[in-house]
């Protein structure tokens, strides 16, 4: 099962209490709305150039920004900072604990401002913001299912419930795999149109195993056997073995599954006694890998066996 989630805003108001951000100065009766995760450095507008002036992004005063404003001379300040504030911005951040003057602090009130304070560099500052707001405004699936890291393969195990998907996981981690997510997944598209799979917070490196119950993993398994995130490039689908049924014995037939209109590959993997998932799962990851390098064996298999037979063809003519 798959839900989707499209949070395409975030309220400033809610950023502040997540984020535990100082305030020099808030309007009482206004939230302003976030929709990217773009962030400005205004030198340029406080130069006195405003074309193409980014105002619906964060605004960060630097050491650079603010030591050329308080080179001004008090006259010289207000009217930059008027014409400054004068556009409306989500929120405006002083880093590394320097104080704005008199003038900004009343010029900011003047125009409803949110004037903010961080102890950060505006590297570290610009890092936390934007990881906050993509963890938000991303939209994102919920998926079913395990995620784990195998061999650098990011490989998303699914199947409907008791087939087997967390004792596989557990198997891969207990062979030095790492988890990022068991029962749960979420996944976001990024920027560059990757699908990257990460774990609830309540459920971070947690596992449940039916019979033993949650697991924290990393406590058994040390840190190296957990990971906070991973691009997904393969999907297994465990189900049971039904007689009968066409299995794929080559690996010529492809499938995939779409996610945020991605196709991802996906491997239907037929599950009964006597048969070691997690070790088919490690070579499926293996076998992965070779073909992202150019060698497809099944795809040789089939050219050498087309060629044998056009090579018994014309021995009978």
């Amino acid at each position: 099962m798959v839900k989707k989630y499209d949070e395409s805003q975030i309220s400033i108001k809610q950023m502040i209490v997540d984020l535990n951000i100082d305030i020099i100065t808030m309007p009482e009766d206004m939230d302003y709305t976030l929709y990217t995760s773009d962030i400005n450095r205004p030198g340029i507008q406080l130069a006195g150039f405003y074309g193409y002036f980014p105002s619906d992004r964060i605004q960060i005063i630097g050491q650079v920004e603010y030591a050329y404003l308080m080179s001004l001379n008090e006259n010289a300040q207000k009217e930059v900072l008027e014409k400054y504030l004068s556009y409306r911005m989500p929120a405006i951040f002083m880093t590394r604990g320097q104080k704005p003057s008199e003038s900004f602090v009343k010029i900011a009130k003047k125009y409803n401002q949110y004037l903010l304070i961080s102890e950060l560099s505006t590297k570290q500052l610009v890092n936390k913001l934007v990881t906050y707001i993509n963890e938000i405004i991303t939209p994102k699936e919920v998926v079913h299912g395990g995620l784990l890291d195998v061999d650098g393969v990011g490989i998303l195990i699914k199947g409907k419930s008791g087939i087997g998907k967390s004792e596989t996981a557990l198997e891969l981690i207990r062979r030095g795999h790492r988890l990022i997510s068991d029962d749960v997944v979420e996944i976001r598209k990024s920027e560059d149109g990757i699908l990257v799979g990460t774990s609830p917070k309540i459920t971070k490196n947690l596992m449940e195993i039916r019979g033993i119950g949650l697991l924290d993993i990393q406590n058994l398994f040390g840190v190296g056997a957990v990971k906070q995130s991973k691009a997904i490039d393969m999907i297994v689908y465990l189900e049971s073995w039904e007689d009968g049924r066409y299995y794929d014995r080559l690996g010529i037939d492809s499938e995939y599954e779409d996610i945020f209109g991605i196709s991802i590959n996906k491997i239907i993997m037929p599950v009964r006694p006597g048969r070691n998932i997690a070790t088919i799962i490690e070579v499926a990851a293996r076998n992965f890998r070779q073909k992202l390098l150019g060698y497809n064996v099944a795809k040789a298999f089939d050219e050498k066996l087309i060629e044998e037979l056009s090579i018994k063809k014309q021995d009978n003519r």
